[in-house]
């Protein structure tokens, strides 16, 4: 047989050898000289990665130290589906474990064109840590913290809520985020082929979230919230809002809106009932708003409370006629039973000795018409006339054509009680590290003007529209209001009120001012019969809980009972 073919094939072969190694050597050295810093690049960052160390979110107490807002303990877990072999046996792991969604879960795995994706964020640690112990190649596992409420709804309005990465985006929690949620810090690992932490190469520590601590007492605030759920459900109302204030700090210790919610569940609550309406929302005030034209004539000297003025039932303004609440005949009355009686055709009688220019100037003074300055966002200056019309003076004077928050009428009245000094309303007592911020406060009206006006208010209370406020053992000093809701076509409606009642108490030496706003009732509508004895609750609770000391005598029924 021939050799020629042999040596042929032979020949053939270590051509092509050659031209193999050839081709192998070339590209040996087109890696090694032109690509080997991109490769170098490109095999750092896949055994090397760099994790945020998420900081602790600050804590929110209230004045007694009770835990509002908390971080808990919870494990983020994460894949590199790079690195995931079995994409479907993983997500039905991870979902036994985690109780997530595998179907869901599958797809994210199985797209080897990410190299991150979450598995489950801020899981269950202990069900975490199960599935860590599985070492499944891909997962990884990084401690995260959980926004937890442990008061449920308790404050839920004011304290709002920090999202799924620990922002916040309602309430206290938005307004006190740049102190509480700190500042995270990073780490670099270096892994294993297998995805596993071999190594630390780098690491900046996080800095904590400052701790708040707020002016609200969760006790007194629990028990005003059961009394507007209370309150709601009597009278079939839609809404009520309320709110307990320490006059002399103008630290408040509750503000409530009812219906309420767990604060835990807020992305699932409708943005309605998350609202804290008691600083965002407005309503007309009826004859709560009438102290601020008493407190104008009696502050300019053109009365006295012992001046008295003949009154008809009715009383014409421009193209309006006006009347009282209850049918009368012509009376004599002093300004502080007009006050008492909560008479409209006083109101607005004492209203033209004033004049529009002062008057506007006294409702002003009061705060009307521009923000309070609370610590907390989204507050409403409320609504003034947008033009003065000839009839304006007689809807103004008794509440109606201004709309005010709930928060501004409180401070109002604290003024008052406060010997006549208005002192800005704050939720916040203080951040951990920082200096408390300057209480503001101003002089509204003069000491002997306060005093003429709390003694007033008394009668209001003892012999006017406010009786179901009475405490007994303790004078009480507030104001009745009934106000009918604008029906959206420049009128008012015939079956939509707001009852108010808004006073202090003791009113001898104020330590308590309270507000109680209730939307729509529908078994009564009159603010005496409907907010002053919800009033009273609040109140009387506060006083027990407080330990304040009565200042008056003990109400007793005619049978002595």
């Amino acid at each position: 047989m021939s050799r020629s073919p042999v040596n042929r094939r032979i020949r053939l072969l270590l051509l092509v050898l050659v031209l193999a190694f050839g081709g192998t050597f070339l590209r040996a050295a087109w890696l090694q000289g032109v690509r080997a810093a991109s490769l170098a690049r490109m095999a750092d960052v896949q055994h090397r990665e760099t994790l945020v160390l998420p900081a602790s979110r600050g804590t929110i107490y209230d004045r007694t130290g009770v835990q509002l807002a908390l971080g808990e303990q919870a494990t983020t877990v994460y894949a590199d589906p790079r690195q995931i072999r079995n994409p479907r046996s993983a997500a039905l792991l991870a979902g036994k474990t985690l109780g997530v969604d595998p179907s869901k879960l599958y797809g994210r795995l199985a797209d080897r064109t990410k190299g991150f994706v979450y598995v489950a964020r801020k899981a269950d640690p202990a069900r975490a840590a199960l599935l860590e112990r599985r070492h499944v190649a891909g997962f990884g596992f990084y401690p995260e913290e959980r926004r937890s409420y442990p008061e449920g709804s308790v404050a839920a309005q004011v304290l709002g809520y920090a999202g799924l990465d620990n922002n916040g985006i309602a309430g206290l929690e938005l307004s006190l985020d740049r102190y509480l949620r700190g500042r995270p810090g990073s780490e670099t690992i270096v892994k294993d082929p297998f995805g596993r932490a071999i190594d630390v190469v780098s690491e900046r520590a996080p800095r904590e979230g400052r701790d708040a601590y707020l002016t609200l007492d969760h006790t007194i605030q629990a028990n005003v919230e059961q009394v507007l759920r209370q309150t709601v459900a009597d009278e079939h109302a839609k809404d009520a809002t309320a709110i307990v204030l320490d006059p002399r700090t103008g630290a408040l210790l509750a503000m409530a809106v009812e219906p309420g919610y767990d604060a835990n569940k807020f992305p699932l609550v409708p943005a309605r009932f998350q609202r804290n309406r008691a600083v965002t929302d407005t309503y007309e005030p009826g004859s709560t708003f009438k102290l601020i034209t008493v407190a104008g004539v009696l502050s300019d000297g053109l009365v006295t409370p012992q001046t008295a003025f003949t009154l008809p039932y009715s009383i014409r303004v421009a193209d309006r006629v006006i009347h009282d609440a209850e049918q009368r005949s012509t009376e004599r009355m002093t300004v502080q039973q007009i006050l008492a009686r909560s008479s409209n055709v006083g109101a607005i009688t004492l209203a033209e000795k004033l004049g529009t220019d002062r008057l506007l100037a006294w409702i002003g003074r009061f705060g009307f018409g521009k923000k309070t300055g609370i610590d907390f966002l989204g507050e409403s200056p409320g609504l003034l006339p947008s033009y003065w019309s000839g009839s304006s003076i007689g809807n103004v004077p008794i509440g109606q054509g201004i709309a005010v928050t709930p928060v501004q009428m409180a401070a109002a009245y604290a003024a008052i009680a406060n010997g006549g000094v208005w002192v800005r309303p704050h939720l916040v007592d203080r951040v951990a590290g920082q200096p408390r911020a300057r209480v503001v406060r101003r002089r509204v009206v003069s000491r002997a003007v306060a005093a003429e006006l709390t003694t007033m208010l008394k009668d209001v209370v003892s012999t006017g529209t406010g009786t179901s406020a009475q405490i007994p053992g303790y004078q009480v000093a507030g104001k009745t209001g009934t106000a009918q809701k604008p029906d959206g076509h420049g009128g008012y409606s015939t079956s939509r009120y707001v009852a108010s009642f808004v006073g202090f108490v003791p009113a001898s030496k104020p330590r308590l001012v309270v507000l109680v706003a209730v939307d729509e009732p529908h078994r009564a509508i009159w603010g005496g019969s409907v907010a002053a004895p919800a009033f009273a609750q609040i109140a009387r609770f506060c006083l027990q809980y407080l330990e304040i000391l009565p200042d008056g005598p003990v109400f007793t029924s005619p049978s002595g009972g």
